[in-house]
C-alpha cells in the first residue's frame, strides 16, 4: 500500500500546478526545462556563429568604407591576383577560383558526412569528414601560397603596395587572415570529431548520437558561406 501511495503521489505531483511565489520561480528555473527541444551544443554553436557574423560584417563594412573614402585608385584585383603557368600570360583570379571551388566542394562532403552520421554509418562519416578536413587544409595551403606571392614577389604590405591605395594591403590581410584562421581551426575541429567518431567515443558517451558531426557541419558551412561574401566583395568587386 505504501508503494502504491508513493506512486500516486508522484503522479499527482507531476501534474500539479507550478508553486507560486519566489520558491516557485526558483524551482522552475532550476528544473532545466526547455520550450524548444534544441540540444545545448547546437544552440551554443548558433550563438557563436551569430557573434562571428557580427565580426565579419564589421570587417566587410570597414573595408567598403575605406574603399569608398580613399582618394587613391583601388588596385585592380584581376591584375593583383593573376597567376601564370609555365611562363604564359597571367590568368586573372585563377588561384582564387580554385580555392573557391575547393571550399565549396568541402561543403558538399561535410553535408554528406552529416547525412551518414544520422544513418550511424561510422565508416563513411569518418571518411567524408577526413575528406572535408583535407580540402580545408588544401585551401589554407593555397592561401599561404597566395600570401607568400603577394608579400615576397609583389611587395604588398599592410601599410602600402605598388598597385594603388595603401589601405588595400591592410584590408586584404585582415579579412583573409581572419577567415583563414577560422578555416584552420575548422580543420582541427573536424579531425578531432572524426577521430572520436572512429574510436567510438560518441557511441559510449552519447548513446550512438552523432550530434557533434552536425554541430561541426554548422561551423564548416558558416566558414564556406563567409568565403562566398569575401570572394564577391573583395575579389570580384
Amino acid at each position: 500500500m505504501s508503494h502504491e501511495a508513493t506512486h500516486e503521489d508522484v503522479q499527482a505531483g507531476s501534474h500539479a500546478a507550478p508553486e507560486g511565489g519566489l520558491r516557485g520561480v526558483v524551482a522552475d528555473w532550476s528544473a532545466d526545462k526547455q520550450a524548444f527541444h534544441v540540444p545545448w551544443g547546437k544552440a551554443m554553436m548558433w550563438i557563436f556563429l551569430l557573434s562571428d557574423t557580427f565580426i565579419f560584417s564589421c570587417f566587410v563594412i570597414s573595408y567598403m568604407t575605406v574603399r569608398y573614402s580613399t582618394t587613391m585608385p583601388w588596385p585592380n584585383a584581376s591584375e593583383v591576383f593573376a597567376l601564370s603557368f609555365g611562363g604564359g600570360d597571367p590568368i586573372p583570379l585563377i588561384l582564387i577560383a580554385i580555392m573557391t571551388f575547393v571550399l565549396i566542394t568541402s561543403s558538399g562532403t561535410m553535408a554528406l558526412a552529416v547525412n551518414y552520421g544520422y544513418r550511424r554509418d561510422k565508416k563513411k562519416t569518418v571518411m567524408l569528414m577526413a575528406a572535408t578536413a583535407a580540402l580545408g587544409a588544401t585551401f589554407v595551403g593555397m592561401q599561404a601560397f597566395e600570401w607568400t606571392k603577394l608579400i615576397v614577389d609583389e611587395g604588398i604590405r599592410p601599410w602600402g603596395n605598388p598597385f594603388g591605395a595603401p589601405q588595400f594591403g591592410s584590408s586584404f590581410f585582415m579579412i583573409t587572415g581572419f577567415h583563414g584562421a577560422h578555416v584552420t581551426a575548422g580543420v582541427i575541429y573536424l579531425i578531432v570529431v572524426a577521430r572520436r567518431v572512429a574510436n567510438g567515443y560518441y557511441d559510449r558517451t552519447r548513446g550512438g548520437n552523432y550530434e557533434m558531426v552536425e554541430i561541426a557541419g554548422l561551423y564548416w558551412h558558416f566558414v564556406d558561406l563567409v568565403w562566398v561574401f569575401i570572394f564577391a566583395f573583395f575579389y570580384l568587386w
